[in-house]
């Protein structure tokens, strides 16, 4: 994964425990997903040395946020 923002906040499934369903009834059992979500640093706003997330007025956020997979073949 590659991003144009300068942090990752990263998720696990620690806190699950089954009692979560998805598609097909699907159960999501203790650790068994995980997240990564580019963004901003949270306290930017108060740390001048950081990038700025201030969005002036007429402009317009983009980011760019790119996932590569592969398949490694064992053998």
């Amino acid at each position: 994964m590659s991003s144009t923002e300068p942090a990752l906040q990263f998720y696990t499934g620690n806190f699950l425990d089954g009692t979560n369903v998805g598609k097909g009834g699907k159960k999501y059992p203790h650790r068994s997903a995980f997240v990564m979500e580019p963004e901003h640093y949270p306290d930017s706003p108060n740390h001048p040395a950081f990038p700025t997330t201030i969005l002036p007025p007429n402009q317009t956020y983009h980011h760019t946020m790119t996932y590569a997979f592969g398949v490694v073949e064992s053998k």
